[in-house]
């Protein structure tokens, strides 16, 4: 025993290894002294019961349920190690009032709370550079606006899997690093305001706490806790040249079904820091029936499978942040100056023009086919509804989810364009005005 542990432990009143036990030991002292109660450690499974509990009412932005998520997080994180941000653990933004997403969600005005948390990196100087790790914890509320249920207005929308999982896979990583922390920088961003129009993520671009251009790369976790089959779906890689080779090898070991492919853009926080250049991955476990209705309870998280896909994450975030060198970022196919620009400083726009489908993340042949329409969105009012498969948007074809992201980004909100379905045996034109994401 080292003289450090030796002290320790008669601090605590116990004989060092190899001593006699004295008499009063002899008389069983400990009988006589309280025992204390072992706490036991907070469980992943833990964290997903408390933010998709009923009385956080479904954790819309902006509510007094989102308020409390956002303070069990910055607790949660102290726990495991983080510590916070210059400002405190909160960046809090005002939800724009003339948004078109806020205003159908009545939160026009209200405040979000990004929950940051930071494990400083031990090189002395890797540590000057970050990689961040991203989950949003907000959800739906009551239901109405984004809800796929139509007969669930005024009942709590959970999400378990949307985004409890992604969240509570976000304190898991933080804990397992804080045991061993790696050479660069790792900011832990739990996101507000994602289901609205990824406003916490575009606000904390506009409002970074390390800048940008010293920020390797941004991993998003979103819907991560329904793994099936070993199915574990990647978009953005890529976005950085060394990403293929890398997932790939960190496979090896995992032996999980990777589908990694697409660019940075997507209906995730993501989306946000690709529009800054940096690179990026969404890790997402795919859709189910559950996507957006109030059955998305704890009780269907794949536990064995969540700690799958966090060893595997752990393991790619400590890769990137012990590599000596940068990565080499990728931008789109359609270059960024050709679409909308990112939020302005001081605003909480999200990217992109608007269109409001929530699409089937799967691979649906010749087209993407449709889960469903958000309420009061430019794809409500064009008349498209879940099942229709989109083939087409203005002149560009739509083969998949990628082609479908190009193709809004060729447009600016405001534009007018004929969207081709297919329903059923049929094929039918509908023209939509494109309106503008974000808050």
């Amino acid at each position: 025993m080292t003289p450090r542990r030796l002290a320790f432990a008669m601090a605590l009143g116990a004989a060092p290894v190899g001593a006699a036990p004295s008499a009063a030991q002899q008389m069983g002292t400990a009988q006589h002294q309280p025992t204390r109660p072992v706490v036991p450690p907070v469980l992943p499974l833990d964290d997903i019961k408390f933010l998709s509990d009923e009385r956080l009412a479904g954790r819309l932005t902006g509510s007094p349920g989102a308020d409390t998520a956002a303070a069990y997080l910055a607790r949660r994180f102290e726990a495991v190690g983080l510590q916070s941000a210059a400002g405190g653990w909160f960046q809090t933004f005002t939800i724009a009032r003339d948004a078109p997403v806020a205003q159908h969600a009545h939160v026009a005005g209200l405040k979000g709370s990004n929950v940051i948390g930071v494990l400083p990196g031990r090189d002395p100087v890797l540590r000057n550079e970050a990689v961040i790790v991203g989950a949003h914890y907000d959800h739906l509320g009551l239901g109405g606006f984004g809800s796929l249920d139509p007969d669930s207005t005024g009942r709590v929308h959970n999400g378990a899997d949307d985004n409890a999982s992604g969240t509570a896979m976000l304190i898991s990583i933080a804990q397992r690093l804080a045991a061993d922390r790696p050479a660069r920088t790792i900011v832990f961003i739990a996101f507000s305001g994602e289901e609205l129009g990824l406003l916490g993520s575009a606000y904390y671009v506009n409002h970074p706490i390390y800048p940008l251009r010293t920020t390797m790369a941004m991993i998003n976790l979103d819907m991560v806790g329904r793994l099936r089959q070993k199915r574990l779906i990647i978009y953005g890689s890529r976005t950085a040249t060394e990403f293929p080779a890398l997932l790939d090898s960190l496979n090896w070991h995992a032996g999980l079904d990777l589908h990694a492919h697409g660019d940075g853009y997507g209906p995730s926080d993501q989306s946000s820091f690709y529009a800054a250049g940096r690179p990026v991955l969404h890790f997402f476990t795919d859709l189910h029936e559950d996507y957006h209705r109030t059955t998305d309870d704890w009780q269907k998280i794949n536990v064995e499978g969540f700690e799958q896909v966090a060893h595997f994450v752990t393991g790619l975030v400590t890769a990137l942040a012990d590599r000596p060198g940068a990565l080499t970022p990728v931008t789109a196919a359609t270059p960024l100056s050709a679409a909308p620009a990112p939020a302005s400083p001081g605003s909480t726009q999200g990217y992109g023009a608007y269109l409001g489908t929530v699409p089937d993340m799967s691979d649906s042949p010749g087209g993407v086919r449709l889960l469903g329409v958000r309420a009061g969105s430019p794809a409500e009012k064009a008349g498209l509804r879940g099942d229709d498969i989109i083939t087409k948007i203005g002149d560009m074809a739509v083969t998949d989810l990628q082609a479908m992201t190009d193709a809004l980004r060729s447009h600016v909100p405001g534009d007018t364009v004929n969207i081709v379905v297919r329903r059923g045996n049929e094929v039918t034109t509908l023209r939509a005005t494109l309106g503008s994401r974000g808050g």
